[in-house]
């Protein structure tokens, strides 16, 4: 078997602090050449002192009393949090001895930065691979997975026609040489999330308000985010979890299965891995206020000076978030105001990636906008973040409303061979335990291998 250059484990990945301090030092000084193996162990949440990279947004922004704190992904390898769960599921492979370096090409189905954190890590780990997206996302996912050396198998539509490309990977696996990193249905996504995400989010807001976290809100994509959760409940136990979805393809609250612009989110699926368990509140978000937000944090200063923000914080926030992030940031002021949280509360959200992979979202906005001029920016930031109201909030908390979603997965995915016997452990948290324990297993195979 080639060598494998072989990155951290789990618990270095959510402790930066435990990999061996030379590797660390190593590591931090290879940030200047991406394409340096040792990347893989930047792999994690933290700056080099080891604190997470946040930012407590200005409440001037926001609108509301409490603390919303946004854990930023953009500081990761290839620039989004997505390259941890595409680094665990292909790490796991490799102890397992079920992906071979030589033998087999790496499938990774995506609407962006998934893919192009599987064709990053792919490259830093020597493996071929193929990205499989829609046709009609930003032109950067395209040009970044490119950078890195994947090849592109795209498929009709945008981000809520995520099945199709789905549909083609289940066809692509069909020929043994391939390998699929699915995000949607493996559970290394899951156990990445639940242990460096969920550890990360508990360690952001020490020092902040009361210290706890009232409210965990994050939009699913693959659901490998909303994983964090359950690590918080652990720690939290009145921790509410809010899924967000866009207004527009609400397929969790009401099976809904329109187009939208928040790439990222609202894939049309109750994906495998989320855990519906823990999930509290859906909350829907316009998809066009998503794109909106973005356009005034990162071309109007003036106006967020004009409304109270230090020029300074809103210099830095212009480059820090994606549409996904706004639409996170639109729906943690959402939650805060519907469960009327005060000062001393805490909600905490994800930022996945940050702006450089969306100017030519920004242009396309232009174009559908007779007007983008300080006046219609004014009224933008009122309208997206002051006057964000509590509608199209629904309760999950009931096992009736539950169960809506256990139908869902097994509609999306009995389909693509899963059986019924498993879906239903899924229904019991211990399934989620189990899977989650498996951390400890990974991780002394890799030391042992490494």
């Amino acid at each position: 078997m080639n060598k494998i250059p072989f990155g951290p484990t789990y618990d270095e990945m959510a402790f930066p602090s435990h990999i061996d301090p030379e590797i660390r030092k190593k590591a931090l000084a290879g940030k200047s050449d991406e394409l340096d193996p040792i990347n893989l162990f930047n792999i994690n949440w933290k700056d080099e002192k080891n604190q997470v990279h946040k930012i407590i947004l200005p409440k001037e922004m926001t609108g509301v009393e409490c603390n919303i704190v946004v854990l930023l992904g953009k500081y990761f390898p290839s620039g989004s949090h997505k390259v941890g769960p595409a680094y665990s599921t292909l790490i796991e492979g490799c102890v397992d001895q079920t992906i071979i370096p030589g033998e087999h090409t790496i499938l990774g189905p995506s609407t962006g930065n998934f893919g192009i954190g599987v064709s990053y890590i792919c490259n830093l780990m020597k493996y071929d691979s193929i990205v499989i997206m829609p046709d009609n996302m930003s032109k950067e996912r395209y040009q970044r997975i490119k950078k890195y050396g994947a090849k592109l198998d795209l498929t009709p539509g945008t981000e809520s026609d995520v099945i199709l490309t789905l549909e083609r990977t289940f066809e692509l696996k069909k020929n043994p040489k391939n390998r699929s990193l699915a995000q949607f249905e493996l559970l290394p996504n899951y156990r990445f999330h639940r242990h460096v995400t969920g550890n990360a989010c508990i360690e952001a807001v020490k020092g902040i308000g009361n210290g706890r976290i009232a409210c965990f809100a994050s939009a699913p994509g693959s659901a490998g985010t909303l994983a964090a959760g359950d690590h918080i409940k652990k720690i939290f136990p009145e921790v509410k979890i809010a899924a967000l979805e866009p207004y527009e393809c609400s397929t969790l609250m009401n099976s809904g299965r329109g187009q939208h612009r928040i790439e990222g989110i609202g894939d049309k699926m109750c994906t495998l891995i989320h855990n519906i368990l823990n999930t509290d509140f859906i909350a829907l978000i316009k998809d066009e206020e998503s794109v909106q937000g973005l356009k005034i944090i990162h071309d109007g200063i003036n106006i967020l000076v004009e409304n109270g923000v230090q020029k300074d914080v809103a210099n830095n926030m212009r480059e820090l978030f994606g549409v996904s992030g706004i639409c996170n940031i639109i729906g943690a002021i959402k939650m805060a105001k519907y469960l009327k949280l005060g000062p001393e509360d805490n909600v905490v959200t994800i930022a996945t990636d940050g702006f450089d992979r969306y100017e030519t979202v920004l242009e396309d906005l232009k174009k559908r906008y007779l007007e983008t001029e300080d006046f219609v920016l004014r009224r933008w930031f009122r309208d997206v973040f002051h006057k964000t109201s509590i509608d199209d909030i629904a309760d999950y908390r009931p096992m009736s409303q539950k169960e809506k979603l256990f139908i869902q997965k097994e509609k999306d995915w009995l389909k693509f061979g899963y059986q019924q016997a498993y879906l239903d452990e899924m229904k019991n948290m211990d399934f989620w335990d189990s899977e989650y324990e498996k951390i400890f297993h990974y991780d002394e195979l890799i030391k042992k291998l490494r």
